[in-house]
This record gives C-alpha cells, structure tokens and sequence, in this order.
C-alpha cells in the first residue's frame, strides 16, 4: 500500500462513509470539517487559552496539579512525560466538573480521576469558555461515533449506554514555547490516545506528525483553517479487536522561540464503561489488537486512562498516590 502524504478530508454535515471507513481503517487520522463549530467559537477558545498562558507564572502555578490528586490543573513545561521523556509544553488539563472522588476499598484506583478542576481566579472566564466548548465538542463527537460505527457497518447506537451518566470528557490547553534550551525538539513524544476519538483544534503553526501505515517514518500535518483533526483512540482498537488501529503521533516543538497553541478535545466513556465488541462485517478481517508489552489495552475505559495518567505524571503519582503502579 502506498504511504499517505496528507491527511484525508471528512465532511461531516455530508458524510462519505466509504471515505471515513477507509481514512479510518488504513490512516486513524482525517481532517474534520462541516461540523458546524463556527470560526468565532474556535477563535474564542485559542484567544482564552492565550490569555491564560500569558498570566504571571506565580498565577498559573497556583493551579499546579501536584495540589490535585486528580490529576488537574497545570503542568509546567518539562513535566509531562512520554516515553520516559520530557515533553516541552506546558499545559492545563480541564475535565467534567465533579465533586472530588475518593476510591472506597475495593474500588477500582481510576476513580480517582474523578474530581474538581482548579480555575484561575485572575480569568475567571476561561470555565465557562472551556466547560461550553467541551459540550460543544461532545456533541460533534457523539455523531461522527454514530457515522463511523455505522460507516464499518455496525450499529451506530452500540456504544450509547458506555457514554450515559458522567463520560470522562477531556480538554487540554497547550502551549509548546519553542525548542528546549538542549536543542531537544520532543514538544510531545510519540504515543497513542487512551479513548475513542480526538478532536484538535489547533493554530496555524506547524508540528503535528502522523506515523505512516508501515511505520517507518512520519507525515506533517499542515492546519486546514476550520478543520478539526480527527484521531482514532486505543479504546476503538479494542472495539473492533484491531480492524481500526490507533495511530502513533507527536507534537515536534516549531523552531526558535515561536510558540503554538492547540486544545485536544479527548471524547471518552465513563472510566467504569467495559468496551464490548462491536458486531460488523468486517470482525472477521480483524488481525487483534496491538500487542505491546510496554503499552497493556484494557476493555475497561479506567484502566486505559489510568495507565497514562500515572505514566505521563510521575510527580502527581508520587505525592498522591505512590501505591499506583501499572504494568
């Protein structure tokens, strides 16, 4: 199969599910447009995550997610970790807002994911931005699931109950401020996303790359202004028992000191959710899903989320919760 040099283009408000089935199974990265979120709402949310990450340092600090054990708030740059390395980014992390969970004996640890966000009292409108923006987004999600499970011909409803109640919706602010000071250009290290899909939204500034179907190598992602890009998550790799694959990306930091902003949306069941197999014709094509020592997939959505949580914030883990570990 010939390597893909761009992303394929999806038009959501009339969709080609013989083109998304394809994008889907042979790339698990497309261009999202005609999904109705209008220039203005996009500007708006990158205008405030600006504001935010131009605030004082003491005045983002002082949502720290070492005072979370929910792992919310901020992360300075060089603190996040993939693959054992620094990410060059700084960021603030933005849930559904819940009151704080605490596991009871027995419980599973994931619940501890549940919980409060930390807002900055100097900008008190990037909540109502951010917590607006993640409806908005649900709502996008919610139906290109339907026309994506429909496109590889299963039922478009069959994962409606997993995303009843409380789904663990996830929004990321991020800035990457250039190249490290060590030259290093890992703005975020390559990885796969924990859940069902992804929605970016991002500036004009180039970084995003995609891993090729073989493997061997990586395709730029240019911004398509209005676009969101789209990506498949480990959790639809389980779904479809790895007919449709999670995809290997990374972030590499733009050059000098030029920054980027960009806000991924991650569209996610409830951390109790247990994927069940999804019935379509092509079930019997499916080759597994990946295996992968060092990268466990778990049906049930909470270990998934927790695995990452642990592994990209050492620091949180250590003063919260020291006795989580996974494989």
């Amino acid at each position: 199969m010939s390597q893909p040099t761009s992303l394929p283009v999806i038009d959501l408000s009339a969709p080609d599910r013989d083109a998304l089935h394809r994008a889907a199974r042979d790339v698990g990265f497309f261009q999202l447009v005609g999904h109705g979120v209008t220039a203005a709402e996009q500007s708006r949310l990158l205008s405030t995550a600006r504001d935010f990450f131009a605030m004082p340092e003491a005045d983002r600090l002082a949502l720290d997610n070492l005072n979370s054990p929910h792992f919310r708030g901020y992360t300075r740059i060089g603190n996040e970790h993939t693959q054992g390395r620094r990410d060059w980014r700084d960021q603030l992390d933005i849930s559904n807002e819940l009151p704080a969970r605490v596991p009871a004996p027995g419980e599973p640890p994931y619940w501890w994911l549940e919980g409060p966000n930390q807002w900055p009292t100097a900008l008190p409108e990037l909540r109502e931005v951010s917590l607006e923006w993640m409806g908005r987004l649900s709502t996008v999600a919610h139906r290109l699931l339907h026309e994506l499970l429909a496109a590889v011909g299963g039922p478009e409803d069959f994962y409606d109950a997993a995303f009843s109640g409380h789904p663990r919706n996830h929004l990321k602010l991020v800035r990457y401020p250039g190249r490290a000071p060590q030259g290093d250009d890992q703005g975020v290290g390559v990885h796969k996303d924990y859940g069902f899909l992804t929605l970016l939204l991002t500036d004009e500034v180039p970084g995003l790359q995609v891993e090729t179907p073989d493997g061997q190598g990586f395709i730029d992602v240019p911004n398509l202004p209005g676009a969101f890009v789209v990506n498949l998550g480990e959790l639809l790799e389980v779904a479809t028992n790895g007919y449709l694959k999670a995809t290997n990306h990374r972030v590499v930091s733009p050059p000098g000191s030029r920054e980027r902003y960009s806000a991924p949306f991650f569209y996610n069941p409830r951390l109790d959710a247990r994927i069940a197999p999804l019935p379509f014709p092509g079930a019997s094509d499916a080759d597994g899903v990946t295996q992968d020592p060092d990268n466990p997939l778990f049906a049930e959505f909470g270990w998934n989320e927790l695995k990452g949580w642990v592994r990209a914030h050492p620091t949180v883990v250590r003063k919260h919760h020291p006795e989580l570990t996974i494989a």
